[in-house]
């Protein structure tokens, strides 16, 4: 399986990329956040993507995805009964992976059938099968504004988002709140857990 490739960027679709690597050309079916990080790469340099490769009867396809956490989402979308390699592309070209989770933790199917080709059905099944599979990574994980990936969130981060769930607040709001401590400066999972208290 191809599951990483870093080459030099020979052309770039709105539906696909080009990779040049060691000499073999690559075409890669992108998420809207890859295809955001590799538009930044001038022709000729090199761009990185991490893959899913999809074999089919009629033929093998590459899915390329800006980092390993839009990848994850992407093969837990797949795993939903009626959510193809396409469809889950188009999800994560909508909507950023803390945007889904959020939409996930939230039982909000009116928003993920915002997306093209996404029924109300289709997104209620998404929800019910992901909804408490996503981990507190996915939350404060990459929104890749701008081609920037946000860090894995450290061990730290978790206890506190685990402890602030622990005092009844939602996946969602402790994993906002443990953001904004972090932002603020709090390390050790004591000091965000106190300021995170503070802006809930």
């Amino acid at each position: 399986m191809i599951g990483y490739l870093k080459g030099k960027v020979k052309y770039l679709d709105p539906e696909y990329v080009l990779l040049e690597v060691n000499g073999v050309g690559y075409e890669v079916v992108c998420s809207g956040a890859a295809f955001s990080r590799l538009s930044g790469v001038k022709a000729g340099e090199e761009g990185e993507v991490y893959t899913y490769m999809q074999v089919k009867e009629d033929g093998i396809a590459l899915f390329g995805f800006a980092d390993p956490t839009e990848k994850a989402l992407f093969l837990r979308l797949t795993a939903v009964q009626g959510v193809g390699a396409k469809m889950g592309i188009a999800i994560l070209s909508s909507m950023r992976p803390s945007e889904l989770s959020e939409a996930v933790a939230l039982a909000d199917a009116k928003r993920l059938a915002g997306v093209k080709g996404v029924g109300k059905k289709t997104a209620e099944r998404i929800i019910l099968e992901l909804h408490g599979k996503i981990s507190a990574d996915e939350l404060l994980g990459s929104d890749n504004v701008g081609g920037r990936v946000s860090a894995k969130p450290s061990d730290e981060e978790d206890d506190a988002v685990s402890a602030l769930m622990g005092l009844g607040f939602t996946k969602q709001e402790s994993a906002r709140a443990v953001e904004r401590a972090r932002e603020r400066g709090a390390k050790s999972v004591e000091e965000i857990i106190a300021l995170a208290l503070r802006g809930m």
